[in-house]
Order: structure tokens, then C-alpha cells, then sequence
């Protein structure tokens, strides 16, 4: 067996002869460990710096884009507003002016315009006043003679003359007694009416016997087709006709005379 032979104590080398190993520098080892991480420390800073200016570069990085990491973009979201008409208020932003800023953002409201409303006419009523209507009494067994209104009575007479016209021209309104019948006035504003059987022009005197008197309802003559005869309202079974060229008021009778007599052509007003 070879011989165990320990190791000289080194810290007197003088007693024993050993001697120290110079060919190696004291704690290279250990240096060169220190100088490998300092290295390692540099590489890692110098990755993460570059890193960092990387993703500085492009801020507009998705999380998509990232791997699935939420980045912060410095450029706020927008909201792209629905089409269509809602029916409500619009509210769009104002930009600011130069004593606006830092203050909180305005808004204009604006509404949808309302259709004008309508305006009524100067004059009253847009609807147009319907038109008076002006009958003249014509004969159908003397076709050229007319009611003609002469001293207050009325009588079947020729027409000639602007004025003769006007006397043979009444304005056909409303029964004073029955709106379903008609009465008849003058230019100068008199009515006509029966009194003792006889057709005259006459003031209105408001009486119930007068507003009778001057109304009269048409019935279809059976002597002449398209010509009127003119019943009595307060005597029922009367009618108007001509007698001697006056007109009357006469009781019905069936005779070719008195249908004649009592049949009338209404035509427009003469004057």
C-alpha cells in the first residue's frame, strides 16, 4: 500500500520545505466569475431598454397584436353614432375657443325644424262667400213678358230698359217662414208677399204673418216641362199665377188655363 503521507502544514513553510505555487494569480476564479455576471447583468439591461423603445415606437399595438396583453393606446376611443332619424334632439360637440380651454366641453342642441303654421287670410275666412242668386220670372204662355215690380204690385209686363230690368230682377234666399222654401227681395231691399191675394213689394215688418206671406216653395209645373209653380205657405193648395196681367194668388184648379197662367220660367236676373 502506498504510503499515506499528509500534507505539510502550509503556513510554515520554512520548517518544512513546502513551498507556494506562484504560477497563478491569487483569486482568478473568483474575478472571473464576477467579470461573467457583470456581462449577463449588461446583455439583459441593454434587451429590456430596447424592448421598451420598441414598443414606444408603435403605441397603436392591439392586445391582439401583443400576444393577448392589453396595451394603453394614447389616442381615445371614438363612438360612430347610429343612422336614422330617432325623432329626438341632436347633440353635437363645439370646439372650444382660445378662453374655452380647460373647461368642460360645450354641446349645441339642435332640434328638428317645425312646419309653419298657417296663416289665416287678412280678409277673414279663406273660404269664398257663395254667390247670391238673382232670378226674373218669365211666362210660359207670354215667353217675353216678366215679373215687373211697378208702383208696389207686381204684374206680368214687357222688359225693356236697364231700369225696367232692374224691377223684373229678385234675389232668391231662404224662406222667412221655412227654410225649405224660398223668399224674393227687391234691389231695394223689400220682399215680396201676398196680401189680399194680390203679389206686392213690401217692407219686412218682423211679423209671423208677413214672413208667411213672403214664402213660397217651388213645385215642378205639369203644363210646361222645366218650369215652377210657387205655392203659398200659409195657404197650402194657392199658388201664384198671372190674371189680367197681375199677379194673384189663386186657389188650384185643373185647367189648361190656370196651369198655364200658373207655370213660370225661373231665369237668371235680368239686370
Amino acid at each position: 500500500m502506498p504510503e499515506d503521507k499528509s500534507r505539510p502544514p502550509q503556513d510554515r513553510p520554512w520548517e518544512n520545505g513546502w513551498t507556494l505555487d506562484t504560477s497563478r494569480t491569487p483569486g482568478t476564479r473568483r474575478l472571473y466569475l464576477a467579470g461573467t455576471m457583470a456581462v449577463a447583468t449588461i446583455v439583459a439591461c441593454v434587451a429590456a431598454i430596447a424592448a421598451t423603445d420598441n414598443g414606444d415606437d408603435n403605441p397603436s399595438k392591439t392586445a391582439r397584436d401583443e400576444g393577448g396583453l392589453i396595451s394603453f393606446s394614447s389616442q381615445p376611443a371614438t363612438t360612430t353614432a347610429p343612422q336614422g332619424d330617432s325623432g329626438l334632439s341632436s347633440v353635437s360637440p363645439t370646439p372650444r375657443g382660445p378662453r374655452q380651454q380647460g373647461t368642460g366641453p360645450t354641446v349645441a342642441v339642435t332640434t328638428s325644424p317645425k312646419p309653419p303654421k298657417p296663416t289665416a287670410s287678412k280678409g277673414g275666412s279663406s273660404k269664398p262667400k257663395p254667390s247670391a242668386t238673382y232670378r226674373s220670372f218669365r211666362s210660359v204662355n207670354y215667353p217675353s213678358r216678366f215679373w215687373h215690380v211697378d208702383d208696389g204690385y207686381v204684374g206680368l209686363d214687357p222688359v225693356s230698359g236697364s231700369q225696367s230690368r232692374e224691377d223684373a230682377t229678385f234675389k232668391q234666399v231662404k224662406g222667412l217662414a221655412d227654410a225649405s222654401c224660398y223668399s224674393f227681395t227687391t234691389r231695394d231691399g223689400t220682399y215680396l208677399r201676398h196680401r189680399s191675394f194680390v203679389l206686392r213689394a213690401e217692407r219686412n215688418d218682423g211679423s209671423s204673418l208677413f214672413k208667411q206671406d213672403a214664402t213660397f216653395c217651388l213645385r215642378d209645373a205639369a203644363y210646361t216641362g222645366g218650369a215652377k209653380m210657387l205655392e203659398s205657405v200659409n195657404y197650402p193648395g194657392y199658388f201664384l199665377r198671372h190674371k189680367n196681367f197681375v199677379i194673384r194668388l189663386e186657389r188650384f184648379e185643373y185647367s189648361s188655363q190656370y196651369l198655364s197662367d200658373s207655370s213660370f220660367q225661373l231665369v237668371g236676373g235680368l239686370a
